[in-house]
């Protein structure tokens, strides 16, 4: 059976952008499974499954719901034992983990600040006036002020990625010579940033945009097909 993915897009369905749905695209190819996605809007989220969750994304499978991007990974880990690890053990899903929790606090917090006027242009009119109220209440100042500042904290930005970029200088993937799970996490920001904003968030002779690239291409270029803002 097909298992469903409802994942956030903008007023075009076919540049979903969310981070944590690429997280949960890049898990259930990862694992092989055969998947449909299902597009929703802001606006649409509460109308889906019944009201089931209030953030994408979210899955169905059968007739279990799963959402939470780490918790889906979860799912499909010990769903599907056959299929090829998203974690390879105990080890990888703590390290997973970390990663995750670094990724929000670094990548999540300049991405969506220096993004959030593109995301907003992606949208359709009502998105757009939900994404506008709900994160001036979170920011504290008007939408447009957000990311003014965006190339001056950009140095400090890439500076956060040295770990990133001495490890894969080392190896190609964090999970060795393929990919886990904790690679996708921070895939799944980078394609968020690329989906949705033109600004060059990475240097092009960065190990870290060669990375990167290397995700662009996995699992049939999944992520590639959806084309970078331009």
């Amino acid at each position: 059976m097909t298992i469903l993915l409802y994942e956030l897009v903008g007023a075009d369905e076919r540049r979903p952008f969310s981070p944590h749905c690429w997280k949960a695209a890049l898990a259930l190819a990862h694992k092989g499974l055969a998947f449909r996605t299902v597009p929703v809007r802001f606006t649409e989220i509460a109308g889906i499954e019944n009201g089931a969750t209030a953030k994408l994304p979210l899955i169905r499978d059968g007739d279990r719901l799963i959402s939470d991007s780490f918790a889906i990974a979860l799912y499909l880990e010990e769903t599907y034992p056959d299929r090829p690890t998203l974690f390879a053990g105990e080890g990888g899903k703590a390290m997973a983990r970390f990663v995750e929790r670094w990724s929000q606090l670094t990548l999540h917090t300049f991405i969506g600040e220096a993004a959030l006027m593109d995301i907003h242009d992606m949208l359709g009119p009502a998105d757009r006036a939900y994404f506008r109220e709900s994160r001036e209440a979170r920011f504290g100042r008007r939408l447009e002020e957000v990311p003014a500042d965006r190339e001056a904290r950009l140095p400090a930005f890439r500076e956060s990625l040295a770990p990133l970029r001495t490890l894969f200088r080392q190896q190609p993937f964090m999970g060795g010579e393929r990919p886990l799970f904790a690679d996708h996490i921070v895939a799944g920001a980078l394609q968020w940033a690329r989906v949705t904003s033109p600004f060059s968030f990475l240097a092009a002779d960065d190990p870290v945009a060669e990375w990167f690239a290397r995700c662009l291409d996995l699992y049939d270029g999944l992520c590639r097909r959806v084309p970078a803002a331009a």
